[in-house]
């Protein structure tokens, strides 16, 4: 099964919502257990996104969840596909296999149309109760690509603020994902990025930086996170590969879309990007989930890369 997350985040439709099975109390009561600290100079817990393996949880649900609890993550971030963000499971037993298996399922990315289409809003409803009622902390949207002016991206911001007020009355959080294309400045010198971070309420609307897409935009990572200190709650650790190669793939790949540069993420730690060094600047100003991604596998497999990725998220040191 291929999947283009493109077209994905561009098409996704809205999952077919579970029952509430947990009430708020059993919520908060799952929330006390979590483990999510970070001590000293490593990381005690790191998370994988999904979309990682796409392929294989699509083939193997249970068995690829397995398998990366084996290779040491303990928290999940999950996407909305086809199968909703619980992946054909009710919210209960999603849970309960995630804790046979020492794991947090903490976040899910989410459909976009829910920030941008107010009549979506009963059915983000509905999804913000499911998660608050196994103890989830995390509704992220993932990609608001279609919008072209500055206007849009204010609508936008007005309709995270919309999520974040549902969301904090279920009992979690709402943020945003970054790629590239949010850095992109208007002819008035703002970005989209920008745009949101201004027009957010920061008691509502978090942000999740994809350091791969920050960097990849010619962007600072540490000058965000110290200009927005304590909104940038969760990274995505995607690793993009130095710029030789970058440049010996640009020669031999044409990318299909030419608003999308050439995919270049690669295993964590064997890249460009100075995560020991950007993730203590993160950590110092209120990041509290480091979630690897992935999204090239060259002479690897999913599977292999998340192990791999692992390896580095284990040994990892702040600078």
């Amino acid at each position: 099964m291929k999947l283009n997350r493109r077209l994905f985040l561009r098409n996704a439709g809205i999952a077919t919502a579970t029952p509430l099975l947990f009430n708020q109390l059993v919520a908060c009561s799952t929330a006390q257990k979590e483990a999510d600290s970070i001590s000293g100079t490593s990381l005690d817990n790191f998370g994988i996104q999904l979309w990682t393996v796409k392929e294989d949880l699509a083939k193997d649900t249970l068995g690829t969840l397995k398998a990366l609890s084996e290779y040491g993550y303990k928290q999940i971030e999950s996407f909305q596909g086809e199968k909703g963000i619980f992946w054909g499971l009710t919210p209960a037993d999603f849970k309960k296999y995630m804790d046979d298996l020492g794991m947090n399922l903490f976040s899910s990315h989410c459909n976009p149309d829910y920030t941008i289409k107010p009549e979506t809003e009963e059915e983000f409803k509905k999804l913000a109760d499911d998660a608050a009622g196994i103890g989830m902390k995390y509704l992220i949207n993932p990609f608001l690509g279609s919008l072209k002016t500055a206007e849009e991206w204010k609508k936008a911001a007005e309709g995270l603020n919309r999520q974040g007020e549902i969301a904090k009355n279920a009992g979690l959080r709402v943020a945003y994902h970054n790629h590239h294309f949010e850095f992109i400045k208007f002819d008035d010198g703002t970005s989209p990025e920008q745009i949101l971070f201004e027009g957010t309420d920061p008691a509502l609307v978090d942000f999740e930086f994809d350091l791969y897409w920050v960097v990849k935009a010619g962007e600072d990572p540490e000058a965000w996170m110290k200009k927005h200190s304590g909104r940038i709650k969760l990274c995505h650790v995607k690793d993009v590969y130095k710029d030789e190669k970058v440049k010996e793939l640009e020669q031999v790949e044409k990318s299909p879309d030419p608003f999308w540069p050439i995919g270049a993420s690669t295993i964590v730690g064997t890249g460009k990007i100075d995560f020991p060094k950007i993730l203590k600047t993160a950590k110092e100003n209120g990041a509290e989930y480091f979630v690897v991604e992935q999204e090239r596998f060259d002479n690897t497999t999913p599977l292999d890369a998340a192990k791999a990725d692992a390896e580095y998220m284990k040994s990892f040191k702040f600078a």
